[in-house]
């Protein structure tokens, strides 16, 4: 058996407590990607999480072609659903509330939304009927927290040996903080990337979007996929233990590496400047900003001729990297006192074909509407089902052969409630329609 067949080859049906009745799939395709080469095509994923890291997480598996059930609350679902403003408003006259939240809509296309409540006896029943029949489960609570709804992972492991279970948290399972929560922010503090973010002078501030949360998300999609492959040669599952502080320390990368070799105090806070290259940070124009990078001492001689100041690159201050670093602040001064004579763009096109590295500074706005970004197709729009046409933010990865991408809005509350237990679990409507009656589900 080749290892790709392994990998998504389904399990045998369970002997199921209900009558069954085949129900039709309603779950719409807004996008038409060659399905056969989404590379995780097969792979089931249960979804028991909630913000920014698990979903993040889940969504990467989404975009590569995994089928997602998000497990919500089946009265206030994810909490994200109610960050806002922004909302996408509602068009269909069918739901209350001011629409779906942006936050919420960022991270979760391609995804099927269960309302489900497992402090109910019946609703832990299908949560294991379900990741009887998922390959993979992911959850964002803290450590033992699932244990009492048997949701744990030596609980499951019992009912399918071969369910890859992801556990994202603050700090993880083991060690002395792993029963502390652990938002984004706290963990930035924590785990030192706040302290080396920000102006010279200024206070340690966090990074403008979560990128603790984040970078947990990649990883641990990452390990998913690694720990399929490894079920796909030894046949069996495992625990992934993923939290945030580990990953923060591990994207310090070359700033941990230095203080690690060195045994040094850290240098600190340096803005969008480079410690040890000068000049390599951004300057004030007439209307804005712009960076440049001036990394080697031939890129700092065109910086210099683009500025309309070749003297520069005889000057015995300026002349090798070593001599800007120690005269940092004068060469600065110099280049900022020019470049505020005129604006970004004037700039942008005198270094346009120079072979120096440059940037403007744009906002979000200009970000999203950057012709380089619409060239890449990093912005697409799908049809929401309540919500009408929205934009969102692309998979960023393009493959030769796959084509992963958006083939499904993100769900609103509860939407494939009935399809996930009719169509996966063969429950009947009857079943269904007493389980919401009780407030098992939505």
């Amino acid at each position: 058996m080749s290892v790709a067949f392994k990998l998504i080859a389904r399990r045998p049906a369970l002997p199921h407590l209900f009558a069954r009745r085949r129900y039709t799939p309603q779950w719409r395709s807004y996008s038409t990607p060659a399905e056969d080469t989404l590379p995780l095509k097969g792979v089931r994923v249960l979804d028991m999480t909630r913000v920014l890291a698990g979903p993040y997480c889940t969504q990467i598996l989404g975009d590569l072609g995994a089928d997602i059930i998000k497990v919500e609350h089946p009265v206030r679902g994810d909490d994200t659903r109610a960050w806002g403003p922004p909302y996408a408003q509602y068009q269909d006259g069918n739901h209350e509330g001011p629409g779906e939240s942006a936050y919420y809509l960022g991270v979760n296309r391609n995804k099927k939304s269960i309302g489900l409540s497992f402090a109910h006896k019946s609703g832990v029943e299908i949560l294991h009927r379900l990741a009887k029949e998922c390959d993979v489960l992911v959850e964002n609570y803290l450590p033992g927290a699932l244990k009492k709804y048997n949701m744990d992972y030596e609980t499951l492991r019992a009912i399918n040996p071969k369910l890859i279970y992801a556990s994202i948290t603050g700090y993880g399972q083991t060690g002395p903080y792993s029963n502390r929560a652990g938002y984004d922010v706290m963990v930035e503090a924590e785990m030192g990337l706040m302290h080396i973010t920000g102006a010279r002078d200024g206070d340690p501030v966090k990074v403008g979007v979560a990128v603790t949360d984040l970078t947990t998300g990649l990883y641990t999609s990452n390990a998913v996929m690694a720990a399929l492959l490894a079920r796909a040669r030894t046949g069996k599952g495992q625990h992934i233990d993923a939290c945030l502080s580990d990953c923060q320390v591990a994207t310090l990368a070359n700033i941990a590496s230095s203080a690690l070799i060195s045994g040094k105090k850290d240098s600190g806070r340096w803005g969008t400047a480079h410690p040890s290259i000068v000049p390599y940070r951004s300057y004030k124009t007439l209307d804005g900003d712009i960076l440049f990078g001036g990394g080697n001492d031939r890129l700092f001689g065109v910086l210099c001729d683009r500025l309309g100041f070749p003297e520069w690159k005889t000057d015995p201050r300026f002349v090798t990297n070593s001599d800007r670093v120690q005269h940092r602040e004068i060469i600065d001064g110099l280049i900022e006192e020019t470049v505020q004579k005129k604006t970004t763009q004037e700039w942008l096109e005198i270094l346009e074909g120079s072979g120096m590295p440059y940037a403007a500074v744009n906002d979000i706005q200009g970000t999203l509407n950057h012709s380089h970004v619409q060239a890449r197709g990093m912005v697409t729009e799908v049809d929401h089902p309540s919500c009408g046409p929205i934009k969102l933010v692309n998979t960023p990865i393009k493959y030769s052969h796959a084509t992963p991408g958006v083939r499904t809005p993100p769900p609103t509350l509860g939407q494939h409630t009935d399809e996930i237990l009719g169509e996966i679990l063969e429950y009947e409507k009857d079943d269904i329609a007493r389980l919401k009656k009780e407030g098992v589900i939505s």
